[in-house]
C-alpha cells in the first residue's frame, strides 16, 4: 500500500522509508526537500493521492516554546485536513514518552497539542511514544556542557536505537489503527548521569560528568520518571554499547 512518511528524509523517516520499501510498500518520503511543506500546505494534496497511511515523524526546526507549538499545531491541522480530503484511513504519529506528565516543558506541551488534534480528528490513528534516541546522546551532552563538565540529573533514562524506533513505527503503521498509543523504549534503564558518564568514557571524551539534580533538560528540571515508559512498554533489543560499536 502507499504510505506517506512526513519527515521522510530525516533520521527516523529515512529509516522508515527504506524499511517499508523492503516490505513491498510504496513508501513516499515527504518533506520540504521533496516539495512537501506541512506548514504552508504546499504539495500535500498531491502526495496524499492514493495514500492508505500517513506517518508523521517530522520535527520543528526550532525548539523555542512558541515556535515549536506553532509548528506542531499548524503542521498537524494541515496534514489532517489533507488526509481527510484524500480519504486516508490511518494517521500515525511519533511522539515522546512522558509528554502528558510535563506540560510545563515547552516541547512536551507542543507534542500534547499535536496529539489532541489527532485524537479530535475523524481519521483513525495510532500514536507511538518513544524515549530519547541513541543518535542524540552526543547532542544532549554538548547541550549540558559547562566548560569541561557535563551537568546531568540523576533521573531514570532509557534511550532507544533509531532503527528500533523505525521498526516499531512501521509495524504500527501497517497494522489496524489503535485509536490510542503505545510506548517504546530501549532495553536498559539507568540513571541519566551514569549513562552519560559511561558514554563519555566510551567516546574517549575527557569531559567530566557532574551529577546535578537541578540540571535542565528541554529547559526544565526533571522528575524521576519523566523520561522512562510505564508498565507494558515494548522494549528494544539493542544496547547502547553494542549500537555504539556499530556506528
Amino acid at each position: 500500500m502507499k504510505i506517506v512518511v512526513i519527515g521522510g528524509t530525516g533520521l527516523i523517516g529515512s529509516k522508515l522509508v527504506t524499511r517499508l520499501g523492503e516490505h513491498g510498500h510504496e513508501a513516499v518520503a515527504a518533506s520540504p526537500n521533496t516539495g512537501v511543506d506541512t506548514l504552508t500546505g504546499e504539495g500535500l494534496a498531491e502526495v496524499m493521492t492514493g495514500a492508505s497511511v500517513v506517518i508523521d515523524v517530522s520535527n520543528s526546526p526550532s525548539f523555542e516554546d512558541a515556535a515549536v507549538l506553532e509548528f506542531f499545531e499548524t503542521s498537524t491541522r494541515n496534514l489532517l485536513a489533507a488526509e481527510k480530503a484524500a480519504g486516508v484511513g490511518h494517521h500515525v504519529a511519533l511522539s515522546v514518552v512522558g509528554t502528558e506528565g510535563r506540560p510545563d516543558i515547552g516541547y512536551f506541551r507542543a507534542k500534547i497539542a499535536q496529539e489532541e488534534l489527532i485524537k479530535e480528528s475523524p481519521i483513525p490513528f495510532s500514536i507511538v511514544h518513544a524515549t530519547q534516541f541513541f543518535e542524540f546522546a552526543r547532542r544532549i551532552a554538548d547541550g549540558a556542557t559547562d566548560g569541561d563538565t557535563v551537568r546531568m540529573p540523576p533521573v531514570l533514562f532509557q534511550p532507544i536505537a533509531g532503527d528500533e524506533v523505525a521498526q516499531a513505527v512501521g509495524k504500527v503503521a501497517v497494522g489496524s489503527p489503535l485509536n490510542g498509543r503505545v510506548e517504546i523504549a530501549g532495553p536498559e534503564q539507568s540513571r541519566m548521569d551514569e549513562f552519560f558518564r559511561d558514554a563519555l568514557t566510551a567516546w574517549g571524551d575527557s569531559r567530566e560528568v557532574v551529577t546535578d539534580p537541578h540540571a535542565h533538560y528541554f529547559g526544565a528540571e526533571l522528575h524521576e520518571h519523566d523520561l522512562v515508559p510505564g508498565d507494558g512498554a515494548t522494549l528494544g533489543e539493542i544496547k547502547y554499547a553494542d549500537w555504539l560499536g556499530g556506528n
